[in-house]
């Protein structure tokens, strides 16, 4: 327990990578704890669609920084993986659902050595047409809204970040 809770106190959002692809055993460990997230009534609406693929890779960011009004950008911060987090719209808990994986898969990956972080505009990519293209060409069917990205890899140096201060009254007791 004592692990866990330090691992959840620790975690941080890396914002700068190294170019190296994450070990595959990483990749399967985090990808699982991914699966284990709850949702609502078990009915386990998300998907993971895992990108490795340079040239996907370098796509989805082209179509984040577009949704972000920065064309010039890249909002994955050189991360070599990206595990895109989508969830049946046909739940009514499909935004609840694929934030829960998008947490376990954040968390799991600062447990195995990974630096990631959340990046939005998921809803945005998918709903346009390039990304219902991509979908299609991924062989995922259904309607899906695109919940997050969760981009992974080795920090570089320096890019892991201290933890702010817990504010004061982020806990409130009714007893």
């Amino acid at each position: 327990m004592e692990s866990t809770l330090k691992d959840l106190k620790e975690r941080r959002s890396i914002r700068a990578y190294r170019p190296e692809q994450i070990k595959e055993e990483e990749l399967q460990k985090i990808l699982e704890a991914g699966t284990y997230a709850p949702t609502g009534m078990g009915m386990q609406s998300p998907k993971i669609i895992v990108v490795q693929d340079q040239e996907t890779r370098d796509y989805l960011s082209k179509l984040n920084a577009r949704v972000m009004g920065d064309e010039g950008a890249d909002p994955f911060y050189g991360a070599p993986t990206v595990l895109v987090v989508l969830a049946s719209k046909e739940r009514p808990t499909c935004v609840e659902d694929g934030s829960l994986v998008m947490g376990n898969l954040m968390n799991a990956a600062h447990a195995v050595g990974v630096g990631s972080c959340w990046i939005h505009r998921a809803r945005e990519v998918f709903g346009s047409e390039e990304g219902k293209e991509l979908l299609k060409k991924w062989g995922v069917e259904g309607d899906y809204i695109g919940v997050g990205h969760c981009i992974l890899g080795y920090p570089a140096d320096g890019a892991v970040p201290e933890a702010k201060p817990r504010k004061d009254d982020y806990i409130v007791y009714v007893r």
